[in-house]
C-alpha cells in the first residue's frame, strides 16, 4: 500500500484516524502500531517472511538496548552484535544478489542471475535500528523500556517506507502520550494534500518523458532531447521524494508527531556542498552523526578529513543501491563537495550566479549517473549531452525535442516554479480558510481522477 493510492486514501486512512481519534490517548500507540503493521503486511503479503524480518529486526534493536542497560560491562558486545545483524540482513538483500552475480561472470565467464526480492522500507528501518542502538550505548538516551512504545517508533506508517529517517531522541517525548489538536490535524492534512499534488500531479507527468526517452533508446535522441531528459528525471525525483516527505510529515502531525523536515529547497543551492546539506536531510544527519563524526570527522587535518569524506559519500552510493553506477556516483559526490571544501567553493558563495549556474549543470549531469544503472548506456547518454565527437548534436529525426517540448512544457514550467520558494510563500498568505480548503478539495479531486484512471507510479524511493 502506498500514500498516493485510492487504497491508502479512502479506505485506509479513515478507518484507521476514525479508531485512532476516538479511542482514549492511552490508547493509541496500541491502535497506531496494530495499523502500522497491517500497513506493512498489506505491502509483504506476498512474501511474509519480509513482515517476520521486520518484527525480528524491531525485536533485536529492543532486547540490544535494554541487555546494554542491563549488562553494562558487555555492552560492546551487544552492540556489535547488533550492528552485525542488520549490516547481515542488508548485506543479503541488497548486496548479496549484485555481490554473487559480479563473481560468478568473473569466474565463469557469463552472470548467474540472483533473484532476491528487496524488503519494503528495509534501508530506513535499519538505520533507525542502528542509529537507536548507538545513541543508547553512547548515553544519550535512555533504552526503551516499554515495548509497545519502541515498536511504534520503528513500525511507525508514515515514515516506515521511505522515511524521513527518524532518531528516536526526536520523538521519544511525544511516544507515552500526546496531545492532538484540531489545528495540528487540519495543517497535518493540508501539507499531506499538498505532498499527494506534488506526486502525482507533477512527479508523475513529467517523469514519463525519462520513460519515453529510455524507450527510445540513449543513441537515438538529439542533444536538446537528451538535455531535457536529465532536467524532467531531476525534477521527477525531486517532487517525488518530496511529496512523499511532506504526505510523511503531514501524516506524523494528524498522529501528534513532528516528523524532521527532509528537504529545503535543495535546487537553489550553489554549490553541491549546499545541495547535500538541503537535499534528505535526515539521511546527510545520520552520515554525519553516525559515520562521519565518529571517524574524526575534520579534525585530524586535511589528508584524513578527505578520507573520511570519500568513505561517507561511497556509503552514501552503497546505501542507494548495489550498482556500479552508484558507487561512481558516490564518488563524483565526493570529488565535488572535496574540491569545494578545498578549491572553489569560497568563489561560489561569493557570486551567487555562478554558483546557481554551476548547479544548473551538476544537478541534472549527477542524476543522469544515479538514474542509468548500465555503465556503458551512461557513456552513451553523455555522447549525446556533450556531442563533440561522433554523430553530431541531431538524432535521425532531426526535431525531435519540440515534439517533447510540445507535450512536457507545461510541467516544466511548473515544475522550474515550484522549486523556487515562491508558491510556496503565496499559500502562506492566504488566511481565509474556506479558499485553503477549495485548493486541497482540487488537489484531492485532480489526483483522485489520475489514481482512478491508474495513472499514478511507485515512489521512487521505495527501491532504496
Amino acid at each position: 500500500m502506498v500514500f498516493s493510492s485510492l487504497e491508502f486514501l479512502y479506505i485506509f486512512m479513515p478507518l484507521f484516524f476514525g479508531a485512532y481519534y476516538a479511542v482514549p490517548p492511552k490508547m493509541r500507540n496500541g491502535i497506531l502500531l496494530m495499523g502500522s503493521l497491517c500497513f506493512y503486511a498489506v505491502g509483504t503479503w506476498m512474501v511474509p517472511g519480509h513482515f517476520l524480518l521486520f518484527i525480528l529486526s524491531m525485536s533485536i534493536d529492543y532486547f540490544v538496548g535494554r541487555g546494554m542497560e542491563r549488562f553494562v560491562r558487555r555492552k560492546k558486545l551487544i552492540l556489535w552484535l547488533g550492528i552485525l545483524f542488520h549490516i547481515l540482513c542488508l548485506g543479503f538483500f541488497k548486496y548479496f544478489p549484485f555481490i554473487a552475480g559480479e563473481i560468478s561472470t568473473l569466474f565463469s565467464g557469463h552472470g548467474l542471475s540472483f533473484k532476491i526480492l528487496l524488503p519494503i522500507g528495509i534501508s530506513f528501518y535499519t538505520f533507525q535500528g542502528l542509529s537507536y542502538i548507538v545513541d543508547v550505548y553512547r548515553g544519550t538516551v535512555p533504552a526503551e523500556k516499554s515495548a509497545l512504545q519502541f515498536f511504534v517508533y520503528l513500525s511507525m506508517f508514515p515514515q516506515l517506507i521511505a522515511g524521513p529517517i527518524v532518531t528516536y531522541n526526536e520523538v521519544r517525548r511525544d511516544l507515552p502520550c500526546r496531545e492532538i489538536r484540531k489545528s495540528d490535524v487540519s495543517y497535518g492534512l493540508g501539507i499531506f494534500i499538498f505532498g499527494m499534488g506534488l506526486k502525482i500531479l507533477l512527479a508523475n507527468p513529467i517523469g514519463k518523458l525519462w520513460g519515453d526517452i529510455n524507450a527510445i533508446g540513449f543513441e537515438s535522441i538529439s542533444t536538446p532531447l537528451a538535455w531535457m531528459g536529465i532536467v524532467a528525471f531531476s525534477l521527477q525525483l525531486f517532487f517525488d521524494f518530496y511529496g512523499y516527505s511532506l504526505m510523511a510529515i503531514g501524516l506524523g502531525k494528524m498522529l501528534g508527531f513532528q516528523l524532521p523536515t527532509n528537504f529545503d529547497f535543495p535546487y537553489l543551492s550553489r554549490s553541491m556542498t549546499e545541495f547535500w546539506r538541503r537535499w534528505h536531510i535526515t539521511l546527510g544527519n545520520w552520515f554525519r552523526d553516525y559515520v562521519y563524526v565518529p571517524l574524526g570527522g575534520n579534525r585530524n587535518g586535511r589528508l584524513l578529513t578527505i578520507r573520511n569524506l570519500l568513505i561517507v559519500w561511497l556509503l552514501t552510493g552503497i546505501w542507494h543501491g548495489a550498482g556500479y553506477n552508484f558507487l561512481l556516483w558516490g564518488a563524483v559526490l565526493f570529488f565535488l563537495i572535496t574540491l569545494e571544501k578545498y578549491s572553489y567553493g569560497k568563489a561560489l558563495d561569493r557570486v551567487p550566479l555562478l554558483g546557481h549556474l554551476y548547479m544548473a549543470l551538476l544537478i541534472p549531469l549527477t542524476w543522469a549517473v544515479f538514474a542509468i544503472d548500465d555503465i556503458g548506456q551512461i557513456g552513451i547518454l553523455f555522447s549525446r549531452l556533450f556531442p563533440f565527437f561522433g554523430q553530431g548534436p541531431w538524432s535521425a529525426f532531426r526535431y525531435d525535442y519540440l515534439k517533447y517540448w510540445n507535450l512536457y512544457y507545461p510541467f516544466f514550467l511548473v515544475g522550474f516554479l515550484f522549486i523556487t520558494k515562491l508558491p510556496y510563500s503565496l499559500l502562506q498568505k492566504i488566511h481565509s480558510k474556506v479558499v485553503l480548503w477549495l485548493i486541497r478539495l482540487a488537489i484531492v479531486g485532480s489526483c483522485t481522477y489520475f489514481m482512478y484512471r491508474g495513472l499514478d507510479d511507485p515512489f521512487l524511493y521505495f527501491r532504496f
